[in-house]
């Protein structure tokens, strides 16, 4: 895998697990080594976690293809990562089979389109999918007539769609065309064959995570953290909200136990009941206007109805979110682009071989030893995905 130099592969191997599993800063590793009587500069220990790693991103890169194939829906969430001391943004998306970190600059509906297309190249496509978006958005007639002018069903790179948005509707407004790149990139992505398309996310409710999938699932315990967050002062609104939060709890009980064993007549019982929960008036006006706001994301919070195998909560990526978050604090942050790549590969290697049941350390030294006896981290997904079946009710569909 071009591992050259004096140190063994043991050493090599430890260096990467210490520092992307273990998440110890490269002056503890270098401290450890010092101490075992290993002579070795900090500079290599640098180059030992960053250079000549080609090898293990095709692996990841192969890894995520599976994991996004595995299964119809994937969490999304995503962290601050500095680099270079500068602030961007690291996207964990995963499933029971694999965990994949991808560190970006940005945070918006394309850039999210970017992650799950594994960094394709842009591509934009004018159908009748973005046509009906933009109108939902209340783009200008005028504007909506000068689009047709683009070829229809038809996937373009960004130069090709930029120059034609020149030429067909000048003096477009920013966020007009901001709406229409966003369109137009989520039909091509949708109409793509190269990279698995995501059917279903589970998120939070932030704006570009909308109409990127079919659906969207939002999380259970982020709606309760809502009204954890109110802080009654009369006594009266204290004993109705913790009568409501009790009740909030015991109907998501309910829905666990429908996900675990789900019939018709469960699921027709658990929508009438989710209307008399958020159908609820107490008095206290601040409780009433949250109990609303839930209620208005009832389509989003019961996609375990029709898909029990997507989990109620999104907690996945949020402890994947939380391992970057404490690299982060062990090591700030990557200096260069290469160092950040390395970080998200090797992150994503150690979370994906725990969920495997595969050692991380023993596949780090098989594939720098190249014994090979690990098979491809791909193979063992695509294999795993076909016992677990984590889009059985999309085939019922």
């Amino acid at each position: 895998m071009g591992y050259a130099g004096e140190f063994g592969p043991g050493i090599k191997a430890l260096t990467l697990v210490f520092s992307y599993a273990s998440q110890m800063s490269e002056p503890k590793i270098l401290e450890f080594f010092q101490h075992v009587g290993v002579q070795i500069s900090a500079g290599t220990i640098s180059n030992l976690l960053v250079k000549g790693q080609e090898a293990f991103h095709a692996e990841q890169d192969a890894a995520y293809l599976a994991g996004l194939r595995s299964s119809p829906w994937q969490h999304l969430d995503d962290t601050l990562t500095r680099v270079n001391g500068q602030n961007q943004h690291c996207h964990v998306i995963c499933n029971p089979l694999h965990t994949t970190y991808r560190t970006t600059s940005g945070k918006d509906r394309l850039t999210i389109l970017d992650v799950l297309s594994n960094g394709q190249e842009r591509r934009f496509m004018l159908d009748e999918d973005a046509l009906a978006y933009l109108d939902a958005l209340g783009i200008a007639q005028v504007r909506r007539k000068q689009l047709l002018h683009l070829p229809r069903d038809q996937l373009l790179d960004e130069v090709a769609v930029l120059g034609l948005l020149a030429e067909h509707l000048p003096g477009v407004g920013a966020q007009t065309k901001k709406w229409i790149l966003e369109a137009l990139a989520v039909s091509a992505y949708h109409a793509q064959r190269e990279v698995p398309v995501v059917r279903l996310l589970m998120c939070d409710d932030a704006p570009q995570f909308q109409w990127v999938t079919d659906e969207l699932a939002l999380c259970w315990v982020h709606a309760g953290r809502h009204f954890k967050k109110l802080e009654p002062c009369v006594a009266l609104h204290r004993q109705v909200l913790e009568r409501f939060q009790k009740d909030f709890w015991a109907y998501y009980h309910e829905l666990r136990c429908y996900a675990a064993a789900p019939t018709v007549a469960e699921r027709e019982r658990l929508e009438e009941a989710f209307e008399v929960l958020f159908g609820r008036r107490t008095g206290y006006w601040a409780l009433d206007e949250r109990i609303a706001l839930t209620r208005a994301k009832k389509v989003e919070l019961l996609v375990v109805l029709a898909h029990p195998e997507v989990p109620l909560h999104n907690n996945a990526a949020e402890l994947g979110a939380r391992q970057r978050v404490r690299k982060r604090d062990v090591s700030f942050g990557p200096r260069t682009r290469e160092g950040c790549k390395a970080w998200d590969t090797f992150m994503s290697l150690a979370a994906t071989t725990k969920k495997l049941g595969v050692s991380f350390y023993h596949y780090i030294q098989d594939r720098i030893l190249e014994t090979n006896e690990i098979p491809p981290l791909a193979d063992l997904i695509d294999a795993r995905a076909a016992e677990l079946n984590l889009g059985a009710s999309w085939e019922l569909a």
